[in-house]
């Protein structure tokens, strides 16, 4: 929610600055004042998108409340002034009348232990997300070694299969070629035959004419 300037004569003009020493809301105007009469004082910067309640001032910020803030709420997990805890109830006080309270100092030591094993269980937390990653690693390895050992295998078992398959070719071709040339032998010893009775029946009609 935009927060408006603390001075009534600029009550409409949104506040750009918050004074932490003063507690008070400033727009541009009062902040060149304020910082030429007092140096010394915080200023937070209220950016557009600043939210208001996400700032840390030590103070109360519910309704007219200018108290510091010396109680926490366990009820509500929530920091509080000595207003919201008054037994008073009324529309700006009592809030947290009814509510288990205690002093902030009560709560630091509370809160520190509970950080504590926060850290703790983050770290055993990521202990144990670190073994897994580097059981995964391990997996993720002997799969790809896995992997490589299947791709050697079947490449020795082709490289055996085509240097068996080359043997059986050469036995192939070679029984071809004898059996072809065996063929060709007897071809030309039938040829030679031939030529040889030819001869023979040659002779054979001379004779019958002499």
């Amino acid at each position: 929610m935009e927060k408006k300037c603390s001075a009534k004569k600029h009550s409409e003009i949104a506040a750009i600055y918050y004074c932490q020493d003063c507690k008070k809301f400033l727009c541009n105007k009062c902040q060149n004042l304020h910082s030429e009469l007092i140096e010394e004082h915080q200023l937070i910067k209220l950016e557009k998108n600043t939210i208001w309640e996400n700032i840390f001032t030590g103070y109360c910020k519910e309704n007219s409340h200018i108290n510091k803030l010396e109680y926490f709420c366990k009820t509500h997990n929530k920091l509080c002034c000595i207003e919201c805890i008054c037994k008073i109830k009324d529309e700006t006080r009592g809030y947290h009348s009814d509510c288990e309270v205690c002093k902030i100092e009560n709560i630091i030591y509370e809160k520190k232990n509970k950080l504590k094993e926060n850290i703790k269980f983050l770290e055993e937390l990521l202990k144990t997300f670190e073994n897994s990653m580097n059981e995964i690693k391990k997996i993720s390895k002997k799969i790809n070694e896995d992997k490589e050992k299947a791709k050697l295998n079947i490449q020795n078992i082709f490289t055996k299969i085509r240097s068996v398959l080359n043997e059986r070719e050469e036995e192939l071709l070679k029984e071809i070629d004898e059996k072809y040339d065996e063929l060709f032998l007897t071809e030309n010893e039938i040829k030679e035959s031939e030529k040889l009775n030819g001869c023979i029946n040659i002779e054979n009609h001379i004779r019958d004419i002499n």
